[in-house]
């Protein structure tokens, strides 16, 4: 039986990654193991019961305060919970910990946003770090910047911030999800509601897990109505109505899904792309016709961004 009210019989630290398990070895043997535990529940907690997974990373910080892992699980805890400064605090040691780690810099931001402070959470997104970011936490850092932008009432300029190559990437990457929603909801607040509704539907097309609302918020654009199959005497009375929206929404997003799924096998944009697909390209130039075989044609206006190496995304909120 373990001695902590806030631990299961059953939890082990096995579940924590080898990198965790590594860090940890700088602790006395129980004390690690009992530190590993509050972390795996910490983990475990984190998207469905926040304030409990909170109470576990701080339990798991009073134990091994000196620890970088520990001070990360404390901070993300933190964020999910809605304690910004607290997270902020936890962030900051736990990248003085690990030798300057940048990987925080977007869950920084966000908390300094969270705070009512955006020309500091600017300062961060804006900072020579930032570069050094991979592409999940650009992206991530991209998606805090609009939200900034919203804040400030910059609308446009929240659009703007997530035109980035990233967006028009026709295979599923681990930001999609939260990129096209982040810039349907952009579009949304700007007051470009047919373009939202677009980018809500690949959005959910992306969501394979149902993560977000990205579905109804389609359907709540498009007047539709979404059924509710659990309840059956809804079904009979809003069958017609409710079948109609449902199959408008499934077949919005079917269309994404096979959008994407034949763009992985082709390189180049189809020929038929939607409007949306080319909202901030600049025009094509007008042909001319030219007698001269061996006149040059004009260079591509957007190119398919690289496959990137790393898919990984870092957990964070």
């Amino acid at each position: 039986m373990h001695d902590d009210p806030l631990l299961p019989d059953d939890v082990t630290g096995e579940e924590l990654d080898t990198d965790a398990r590594i860090e940890l070895r700088t602790l006395p043997k129980d004390l690690a193991a009992k530190v590993a535990r509050h972390l795996v529940m910490a983990g475990r907690l984190a998207e469905e019961e926040p304030e409990q997974a909170y109470k576990h990373a701080r339990a798991a910080r009073r134990l091994a305060s000196r620890v970088g892992i520990v001070r990360e699980a404390a901070g993300i805890a933190a964020y999910h919970a809605g304690e910004w400064a607290e997270a902020l605090a936890e962030l900051r040691a736990a990248r003085r910990l690990s030798a300057g780690d940048d990987a925080y810099l977007p869950l920084m931001a966000d908390c300094e946003r969270g705070l009512g402070r955006p020309e500091r959470a600017l300062d961060l997104i804006k900072s020579p770090e930032a570069a050094k970011l991979d592409p999940m936490g650009r992206v991530e850092l991209r998606i805090v910047e609009s939200g900034v932008r919203r804040d400030l009432g910059q609308h446009e300029a929240a659009v703007v911030t997530l035109q980035i190559p990233e967006l028009r990437d026709r295979r599923w990457r681990p930001w999609s999800m939260r990129l096209f929603y982040a810039y349907a909801d952009a579009l949304a607040e700007a007051g470009r509601a047919s373009e939202a509704a677009d980018w809500f539907a690949r959005a959910a097309a992306a969501d394979r897990d149902g993560e977000t609302d990205a579905a109804e918020r389609y359907a709540e654009i498009e007047g539709l109505h979404i059924l509710d199959t659990e309840d059956a005497e809804d079904v009979e009375e809003t069958a017609e109505t409710g079948d109609a929206a449902e199959t408008e929404v499934a077949e919005t997003v079917e269309a994404g899904e096979t959008e994407a799924a034949e763009a992985a096998e082709v390189a180049e944009v189809a020929e038929d792309a939607s409007p949306v697909d080319i909202e901030f390209r600049p025009a094509e130039p007008e042909p001319v016709e030219t007698p001269d075989e061996q006149a040059p044609t004009a260079p591509a206006l957007f190119l398919e961004p690289k496959p990137d190496g790393e898919e990984e995304p870092p957990q964070g909120g």
